[in-house]
């Protein structure tokens, strides 16, 4: 059974940095990609950024330019640099697994999921 474990949210201000990482438990995890997602109360979970196994990227245009998405496979993690918040990105942040073989994964094609951590950035 995979476990995806979050860590590195907190209340910041806004325009400073977060990095936020997650934890694998899967097999093989250098042959997945792997994606972050944020979710806010009351709305739709909403796709972040996803990395391939040979390290592509792929980001919502909401973040592009600010976060940075990458993966240490010897550690099984995946981390999310996160700059210049915004009050807009207070949310809960969970990453997942993908079992997509297309690049992009869609953005349903996720089976395994963390918990999540709380991001919130003041104003």
């Amino acid at each position: 059974q995979v476990q995806l474990v979050e860590s590195g949210g907190g209340l910041v201000q806004a325009g400073d940095s977060l990095r936020l990482s997650c934890a694998a438990s899967t097999r093989a995890f250098n042959t997945y990609s792997m994606g972050w997602f944020r979710q806010v109360p009351g709305k739709e979970r909403e796709f972040v950024a996803a990395i391939s196994w040979s390290d592509d990227t792929y980001y919502a245009d909401s973040v592009k330019g600010r976060f940075t998405i990458s993966r240490d496979n010897a550690k099984n993690t995946v981390y999310l640099q996160m700059n210049s918040l915004k009050p807009e990105d207070t949310a809960v942040y969970k990453c997942a697994r993908s079992y997509d073989s297309n690049w992009p994964p869609g953005r349903y094609e996720y089976d395994s999921w963390g918990q999540g951590t709380q991001v919130t950035v003041s104003s």
